[in-house]
């Protein structure tokens, strides 16, 4: 099934369940009012969730309308745990530990977004990405353990701030402001064979004002769910509602070669390649009202999630050394 979260004024939005191909959509009226609600009770709601999406699909549900992507919020507008995974080219060793952003409602953003981000300030970047909502995650838990734990599959774009290293050739991180998920999320049974190993072997493609600067694919990733649901809760539990994102998994050096000819996950990427091939970068860092543009397409030509669309606006420069304690980082 498809679920997303309706602007309703209030922080959390309203659920709706939303047909197989995004053209419809239903209240989830009398079952949950949240997608919060649905998590902390996944056994008994999901059920009922899963009827009316039958019904739905089947053009039978007597109060559908149609879906308005830009009605939704993120599927999950106020995470528990937003916990981001940095996977790159090198085996999870047991001292690396995730990086733990605090969720929030203003961090992870609506599908069509318009971010107040002054790329001026510093290299702005994306990581497209995919997410998983978990449910509870038992800390410790082994990587099957841990893939039972995925309840909902999201995309995101993972807005980032790099500063140039000195003397080096690959920015760093700096810090995240904000996270642009699609409008709806999914159960993993609604990707059939296309989820395998925690993993969705689906294309995930991106652009930057119509032109396209990566196809990736989450078959490609050297990680499972599992694997990175188990690290992440190697010294404590994931909480029902936790959301998890992975990428980018492409390395620099692979991006755009032939070990990845679909090039890479970010800007940083697509530059690194330019500058091994040509010597120098041509492809510039996100800029004022540069608009991104990001979708999955499934086996049969449709979009899966619906896309992320965001403009970066030019807006007074935000703190990059030191980020607000609301969207604070620490490490686990």
């Amino acid at each position: 099934m498809k679920l997303a979260s309706y602007k309703d004024g209030t922080r959390d939005g309203q659920l709706v369940v939303v047909s197989r191909d995004l053209s419809m959509a239903h209240y989830a009226t009398g079952m949950a009012h949240t997608l919060a609600q649905v998590l902390d009770d996944w056994n008994f709601i999901s059920p009922q969730l899963q009827d009316l999406s039958v019904t739905l699909n089947q053009g039978k549900a007597r109060h559908a309308f149609p879906f308005d992507p830009r009605m939704c919020m993120a599927p999950m507008p106020r995470a528990r745990q937003w916990l981001h995974v940095p996977l790159g080219a090198e085996p999870l060793q047991p001292q690396k530990r995730p990086v733990l952003v605090a969720g929030n409602a203003s961090q992870l953003q609506c599908p069509h977004a318009a971010l107040g981000l002054n790329p001026e300030a510093a290299e702005l970047d994306l990581e497209a990405q995919w997410a998983v909502i978990c449910g509870d995650v038992a800390a410790g838990a082994k990587p099957a353990e841990a893939l039972e734990g995925v309840r909902l599959i999201m995309i995101a774009a993972d807005m980032v701030w790099r500063q140039q290293e000195a003397g080096g050739a690959l920015p760093s991180l700096a810090s995240r402001p904000a996270t642009v998920f699609a409008p709806v999320a999914v159960t993993p049974d609604e990707l059939g064979d296309a989820w395998q190993g925690g993993r969705v072997g689906l294309p995930l493609q991106w652009a930057v004002n119509g032109r396209k600067l990566g196809l990736c694919d989450g078959a490609d990733m050297a990680y499972g769910a599992g694997q990175l649901l188990a690290q992440a809760c190697a010294s404590r539990a994931l909480s029902s509602g936790a959301v998890v994102g992975m990428g980018p998994w492409v390395s620099p050096a692979d991006a755009g070669t032939h070990n990845y000819p679909k090039g890479g996950t970010c800007v940083a990427h697509r530059r690194a390649m330019e500058s091994a091939s040509g010597g120098a970068p041509t492809t510039p860092w996100l800029q004022a009202h540069d608009v991104v543009r990001l979708e999955a397409k499934g086996r049969d030509g449709q979009t899966v999630w619906g896309a992320v669309e965001l403009r970066v606006g030019s807006a007074p420069a935000l703190a990059v050394a030191n980020e607000p304690a609301a969207n604070h980082t620490e490490t686990l």
